[in-house]
């Protein structure tokens, strides 16, 4: 069996380090939002804002992802992400925290994941063979989940007893720490020939843009993230925590149990991925239970939030906690199904002087209706009720799910 080397080593060793310390804090954020006054519109712009920046930096980040050292990327946005999270917690430490001001600096650190994000995914295939890249890619979502699994419950602990000040220490700490480890990462970046100019960048970003175009396949999964996205994420960074908050009676260490049980569903399912199909090209298989399982997590919870299920089955009760965990856990297993292979097949797929630009155009792509949709259901909240925006979600998300199989099944096969 190969064993990793230690550069691969050191790369997981950085990511769970920085992983376990924003798991910390950033599954506690929203309820402490709440907790200083915020609503629903206060969330969903939070979310809206600490996703959007990174967006717009995507497509200029790949390009610079394959022009510049990936690596030297990776030190640089790690320490500045610690730098100016230290300085959250100074803030919060002398009562001076604001929704504003938190609003600010998440669209900072949102930049900096943006340079971030290309990069590493860009290097990864430099400290692996070709053959191993499904395994790689399965231990790397392993280990985050395995980093991040505690973090949530120890966040809740934290944040109940010593505020939000102790959550931004550790995180901050946490990001220097994963950019030394960075530093000592071998690594060889190959320069690409890429023109120095304005119209030269532009000319390469669209070079990248014609790639995926040209792979028909990476372009109609594309659509297909945007619509899940744009419906998806915003139920369990906006509907869960206000409908945890405003609706149920378990306590903010019990929110914590609840996302780490979520969390510990991706881990279980990166590590099924990693060892079913870790030498497998084709991915329709795990492809097709990540939608399935899906459809049966927006079902089951569009059901758990109405009014009335949640007086039979009580609001404090812990048969509507196991069975809340359950869905959140469904719902972490089915992204991680979706995402991993379809990771793999673009880094096996893509050329390295191209594949920093590519993974930027992607992630922009199908990322991009995240913070749009946050927003939206931050508004819709105010107005319409919890269980009939949850219910509309997933009866769009069946439909769709349905029609991509439906219309796209010759496509997927060929994977």
């Amino acid at each position: 069996m190969r064993k990793y080397n230690s550069s691969f080593i050191l790369f997981l060793a950085g990511r769970m380090v920085s992983d376990t310390g924003t798991s910390i804090q950033m599954m506690i954020l929203p309820l402490y939002i709440i907790d200083i006054g915020g609503n629903a519109s206060d969330i969903g712009i939070f979310s809206f804002i600490s996703l959007t920046p990174a967006l717009f930096i995507y497509p200029f980040a790949g390009v610079l992802g394959d022009k510049f050292n990936r690596k030297k990327i990776m030190i640089m946005t790690d320490f500045l992400s610690g730098v100016i999270i230290l300085a959250f917690a100074c803030i919060s430490y002398l009562d001076k925290m604001s929704i504003i001001l938190l609003m600010i600096g998440m669209a900072i650190i949102s930049m900096l994941n943006g340079l971030f994000d290309p990069a590493t995914r860009g290097m990864l295939p430099k400290l692996v063979e070709k053959d191993e890249l499904t395994k790689a890619n399965s231990t790397v979502a392993s280990l985050r989940g395995l980093s991040v699994l505690l973090g949530p419950v120890i966040g809740a602990v934290l944040y109940s007893n010593y505020g939000v000040a102790v959550l931004f220490l550790i995180n901050g700490f946490s990001f220097l720490i994963s950019g030394i480890s960075e530093i000592l990462i071998k690594y060889n970046h190959v320069n690409s020939r890429l023109t120095e100019c304005k119209q030269g960048v532009l000319k390469d970003l669209y070079e990248g843009i014609k790639f995926i175009i040209n792979n028909k396949l990476i372009s109609k999964l594309c659509w297909f993230y945007i619509l899940i996205y744009t419906s998806i994420q915003p139920i369990f960074s906006v509907v869960l925590p206000l409908f945890y908050k405003t609706q149920l009676k378990f306590t903010d260490v019990q929110y914590g149990y609840l996302q780490s049980i979520s969390i510990f569903g991706m881990l279980l399912s990166s590590i099924a991925v990693g060892l079913a199909y870790k030498k497998e090209k084709g991915i329709i298989k795990p492809f097709k239970i990540g939608i399935k399982l899906l459809v049966c997590c927006m079902i089951i919870f569009s059901f758990l939030v109405f009014p009335d299920v949640v007086f039979l089955l009580g609001n404090s009760s812990t048969i509507y906690f196991l069975l809340l965990s359950a869905v959140v856990c469904l719902f972490s297993s089915a992204t991680t199904f979706i995402n991993v292979p379809i990771q793999s097949y673009i880094q096996r797929e893509t050329p390295d002087e191209y594949i920093s630009r590519v993974f930027s155009i992607v992630g922009m792509i199908t990322r991009g209706g995240m913070p749009l949709g946050s927003l939206a259901y931050g508004i819709i909240l105010n107005n319409v009720s919890i269980q009939t925006t949850v219910f509309a979600a997933s009866m769009l998300i069946i439909i769709y799910s349905a029609a991509f199989i439906i219309n796209f099944q010759k496509n997927l096969l060929l994977f």
